[in-house]
């Protein structure tokens, strides 16, 4: 009886430490909530410094839709741009479609120490890969 008793002691013990507390989950969900909202602070202009290319971002909202629009420096045609989030890196997608547009790409990620969207530029036309960096304007 009393190895019963011990065993069970020790196997109350071991659950203690192996399941983590009540409220780590409500942590982790407010967290996450505020990582959503870290979208936000991509809104504004950011300007490539090789050329005066613009980018505007606006109406994001927490799933990563937004309205994005590009100027070289007319404005081109945004058929699509999204903004994700992989661990605690924040990406931005950009599908051009235009003339001289056929489907250029920017894939960029958020850089918070620099402030800086930096990446790859798809150019469809030449079907060439361009590092590439946008600045926030203020």
């Amino acid at each position: 009886m009393r190895r019963l008793s011990v065993a069970l002691t020790l196997a109350g013990a071991c659950l203690a430490v192996a399941l983590p507390p009540a409220t780590a989950p409500a942590r982790a969900e407010s967290g996450r909530a505020a990582e959503k909202t870290d979208f936000q602070r991509l809104a504004g202009t950011w300007v490539r410094p090789d050329g005066g290319y613009r980018l505007e971002l606006k109406e994001i909202k927490k799933d990563g839709s937004l309205k994005a629009t590009y100027y070289n420096p007319r404005p081109i045609n945004v058929a699509r741009a999204e903004l994700r989030r992989k661990d605690t890196t924040i990406t931005l997608f950009v599908e051009l479609r235009d003339v001289n547009y056929p489907g250029s790409t920017y894939n960029l990620r958020y850089d918070p120490k620099n402030d800086r969207l930096i990446g790859i530029y798809f150019q469809a036309v030449e079907k060439q890969n361009y590092d590439v960096e946008f600045a926030r304007t203020h």
